[in-house]
């Protein structure tokens, strides 16, 4: 009897230690189908190493996605990214994506438990905030500059794990190397050779400029330019008085309706004083998947084609059309006609 309740003993301590490394192994395997992340807020995101599920609230993001290949993984996206006519051109399929949001103003939660994401990206903290008391898992990014452009890049990829680590570090590359060719062009400047440059974010309205610590001031400076808006931050909504004192010798106008305010400016009496204007230096900005002059992968040509508009003599040895169809072929997928090139530099929508 002893020796039959041993066996028992011995019996029962061999299944406990092999149930204790099943659940170890399994504990261990848990761990390697996790991996967490720092976003923009300092918050630790823990996300699965696979993620096959996204919903993403940024806009300019969304083109980040689709550079990375990560665009299938889509299962949400932004009203607005909707209306941008070549990245429809490019990826149709994102009209096919559900857009739980007004326009960025107001988060649909019912909707996205519709479409069951494994991950939000958002832009700001208190969508952050939103999504995450909804129950979800939100990634929160942004960027002011080029280092957190290159910075969100790489967060985005570690999101999508796989080839997408090495296109964004391809990426990286190549924004520097841009940015490394346009500081070699301009480091013998002098102040007085850099024209004052002033950016409109929109001509939707006139009056909404660009000032200095944004990425805008940032690539008006690798262009050979000086921001003639002296005030910090982006979006500021200045006066007509302010404008006319502030007397650009070149005005660069954003956004996919640039050609309307262009012809606005040029004939409204009230900037008709204005240097640029006078001089006939009044621009659109190119527009692809995204906006090339704030918060867009394609900022990295924003750089060569305000050098060209900034400095023509320092930059015309650039085939920009050719530097766009290679951009294009390598980060979005997609080999770009030399008609379909020219247009998306001329701020024009697909024909």
């Amino acid at each position: 009897m002893k020796r039959i309740i041993t066996m028992l003993f011995a019996l029962l301590i061999s299944i406990g230690l092999l149930a204790g490394c099943g659940t170890e192994n399994a504990s261990k395997g848990a761990t390697q189908e996790v991996h967490t992340i720092t976003d923009i807020g300092g918050t630790q995101v823990q996300l699965p190493t696979h993620v096959e599920r996204i919903a993403d609230l940024w806009p300019a993001n969304n083109q980040v996605m689709l550079m990375l290949g990560g665009a299938d993984k889509l299962v949400a996206t932004t009203q607005y990214v909707q209306t941008l006519p070549w990245f429809s051109h490019i990826y149709p399929n994102i009209k096919n994506i559900a857009a739980p949001d007004r326009f960025g103003f107001d988060l649909q939660l019912e909707e996205l438990q519709k479409v069951s994401p494994q991950v939000i990206i958002v832009n700001s903290k208190k969508q952050a905030e939103q999504v995450r008391q909804g129950g979800f898992t939100a990634v929160h990014m942004e960027f002011t500059d080029y280092k957190g452009l290159r910075n969100v890049v790489s967060m985005t990829a570690d999101i999508l794990g796989g080839n997408a680590v090495e296109i964004a570090k391809s990426y990286n590359a190549y924004l520097d190397k841009n940015i490394a060719l346009a500081e070699e062009k301009t480091k013998g400047l002098t102040d007085a050779e850099r024209p004052r440059v002033m950016h409109i974010a929109t001509g939707e309205n006139l009056l909404k400029v660009d000032g200095t610590k944004t990425i805008i001031d940032e690539w008006i400076h690798y262009a050979g330019g000086i921001n003639a808006i002296e005030q910090k931050g982006r979006g500021l909504t200045l006066t007509m008085e302010e404008i006319i004192k502030a007397n650009p010798d070149i005005i660069i106008v954003g956004d996919v309706n640039s050609k309307a305010a262009i012809e606005k400016i040029m004939n409204d009496p009230q900037w008709s004083g204005i240097k640029a204007v006078q001089m006939g230096r009044v621009y659109s900005n190119p527009v692809g998947t995204f906006k090339w002059d704030r918060y867009s992968a394609e900022s990295a040509l924003q750089i060569l084609w305000a050098g060209q508009i900034i400095q023509p003599q320092l930059f015309g040895d650039i085939n920009l059309v050719k530097e766009t169809q290679d951009f294009y072929k390598h980060f979005m997928h997609y080999e770009l006609s030399t008609t379909e090139a020219e247009r998306i530099i001329a701020g024009e929508g697909p024909q």
